[in-house]
Formats: structure tokens, C-alpha cells, sequence
């Protein structure tokens, strides 16, 4: 195949870092949540910018608004007004941009990131899981499941996702010393391969380190649906504790737009059909991407291309 009829979904970046960036109001253990409260007007430009910059799908801004982040933080009242407004902004910033972009629904780790032992177990994980589906199915075009740390977690959010008829892509964050295993130390492929089981139409890694995602696309092209990553650009994720905000977290100097594109460039050259960025991935890099992309050959489209396995597409009618 050449890369002329290779077609690749380019995803947004990391929208808490990118927000942390622009605020002017401190850090908070509601990360991003907390911006869609008091500076709304913050997000759809990041939404937007990150469209400019050549995404064709973006995640609605609801990464820490789960029901037991917000009961930690005391403010579980905000669940529903927190994703309502996400879904608000991003469906603002799609219309003001003109181009053909989907929306993402987001199921992230209900508790903290990269803590597969603080996970719930299976029954309270589908049910915080069916909830947050509930309240984004109707303004989203396919669900991501991300940062599962943990093939139970993942299993949860696939199940609760796919109960909706959406496209389900499911992301796992991988040791960042060893791109073939979850944080919780099970192998990648045998998570990845439960994922699809329980409905996702894609696999990918993410929030991990590009090398260790270049690892994974070896994992993951094996598995005969299509996948994808989309890494981060930090020096380690280890002091992060729950309820902390990144701001404990270091940068890499080595991963500027152009050398991102590049190791993104190797996802796509090992067959991915999904890349884009997570934490400390900006605009910036992801239109250094989607040039390289397009200087390459690469066809960029917003819709799921079929791969050897069965072919995911979208609804004839995206959710708006």
C-alpha cells in the first residue's frame, strides 16, 4: 500500500498542559475541570488552535470531571454542569472552525492516572463508566477510552462505551521501560485484545513516552484492528500522586514539534492509522505533524480508515 492510500486520523494534543499554559489562575487538583469553570473561553480557543493546527478529532475537555475525582475534591455536584459545558465548548469550537472535525467522548481513569491499584473494581468502574457515557453520547461521534493503566479498567470503559452504538477507541498507558506492558505490569497485547472483545473498533497507547509507544505499535500491530498513539512529552510520570496537580512533573527538552513529528512519523510508518499528542503536546506539535504527514503522502481524514480487521466507521449522521 502507498502511503498516497494511506489515510490517518491526527488527533489533538494534551489539553490540561496546554490549558495550564494559557490560565492565569493556579494549579488545582481538578486540572482541567476547574478551567471549564472559571475561564471557559480558554478551552474552545485551545479546541480551536489545535483544529488550525491540522486535528481532525478532538476530546471534549472532561479528563478529571469523573464522579469520584469530583467526590474527592469535594465537588461532586459539578459532574453534570462540567460535562455539559465541555461538550459545549467543543462543539462551539467545531462550528467556528468550518472543517470537518468529529468529537471525541472521554473516559479516563476514574480515580487518578497511572494508578492501576487504586482502580475500582468491575461493577462500580461500568457503573461511573455508564454514567459519564450518558451524559456525552449526544453530542459525540465516537468514544475514547484513555490512560487505561489496568485491562479491567479498560474492559469497563470499552463495554460502557460501546452500549451507546458509538465508535469506541480504547487507549492504554504502558510502562514507560516497556512499551509491551500496561502500568499494572499485564501484557499489552492480551489487554489490547479484551478491549476489542468487549466493543472497541481500535487500540491504541497513550501518555507514555514516544519510545515506549514506538514499542507498542509493534504490540498492537498484530492484533488486526486498526491503532494508533499519541505520547507524552514528559521525564517521568512517577511524582504524580492523586489529587496532585502536574505541575510536580518535569518536561522533556528533546521532544521540540519537528522531533515529536518524527516519532510519530514511526507509529504511521509501522501501520498506525491514529496519532496525535497527550501532556506537553501543543498545537505546535501537532502541526508539525500533519505537515510531515502531508509531505509524506499520507491522506489526513477525519474518519477511521479499515484496516485488516473489521472496518470502523462513522455514524452516517455525527453527533452535534
Amino acid at each position: 500500500m502507498t502511503h498516497q492510500e494511506r489515510q490517518v486520523v491526527v488527533l489533538d494534543g494534551g489539553m490540561g498542559q496546554e490549558l495550564r499554559r494559557r490560565s492565569s489562575r493556579p494549579a488545582s487538583p481538578l486540572w482541567s475541570a476547574q478551567v471549564m469553570l472559571d475561564e471557559p473561553h480558554l478551552v474552545t480557543a485551545a479546541h480551536r488552535d489545535f483544529i488550525e493546527a491540522g486535528a481532525r478529532v478532538i476530546t471534549v475537555n472532561a479528563y478529571s470531571a469523573t464522579p469520584r475525582r469530583l467526590a474527592r475534591d469535594g465537588e461532586p455536584g459539578l459532574f453534570a454542569p462540567l460535562q455539559a459545558a465541555a461538550l459545549d465548548a467543543a462543539r462551539t469550537a467545531r462550528v467556528e472552525s468550518g472543517r470537518d472535525v468529529r468529537i471525541a467522548g472521554c473516559l479516563p481513569p476514574l480515580v487518578a492516572s497511572y494508578r492501576p491499584d487504586l482502580v475500582p473494581d468491575e461493577t462500580a468502574c461500568l457503573a461511573d463508566y455508564r454514567r459519564i457515557v450518558a451524559a456525552q453520547a449526544g453530542g459525540v461521534d465516537v468514544f475514547l477510552c484513555e490512560t487505561m493503566s489496568l485491562a479491567r479498567e479498560a474492559r469497563a470503559a470499552s463495554v460502557a462505551a460501546a452500549e451507546s452504538g458509538k465508535p469506541v477507541w480504547t487507549a492504554f498507558t504502558v510502562d514507560d521501560g516497556d512499551g509491551t506492558r500496561l502500568r499494572s505490569g499485564e501484557p499489552l497485547a492480551e489487554a489490547a485484545r479484551e478491549a476489542v472483545e468487549a466493543g472497541a473498533s481500535a487500540v491504541l497507547v497513550n501518555c507514555a513516552v514516544p519510545e515506549a509507544v514506538t514499542t507498542a505499535m509493534g504490540v498492537l500491530a498484530g492484533l488486526g484492528v486498526p491503532f494508533g498513539g499519541y505520547a507524552n512529552a514528559f521525564t517521568s510520570v512517577a511524582a504524580l500522586q492523586p489529587g496532585g496537580t502536574v505541575d510536580v512533573l518535569e518536561s522533556r527538552t528533546d521532544l521540540d514539534p519537528a522531533a515529536y513529528a518524527e516519532h510519530a512519523l514511526r507509529w504511521v510508518e509501522q501501520g498506525a492509522a491514529i496519532v496525535g499528542g497527550c501532556c506537553e503536546v501543543g498545537p505546535a506539535h501537532i502541526a508539525a505533524l500533519t505537515e510531515r504527514l502531508a509531505a509524506s503522502g499520507y491522506r489526513l481524514t477525519s474518519e477511521l480508515p479499515a484496516n485488516s480487521g473489521t472496518p470502523a466507521r462513522w455514524p452516517t449522521s455525527p453527533g452535534r
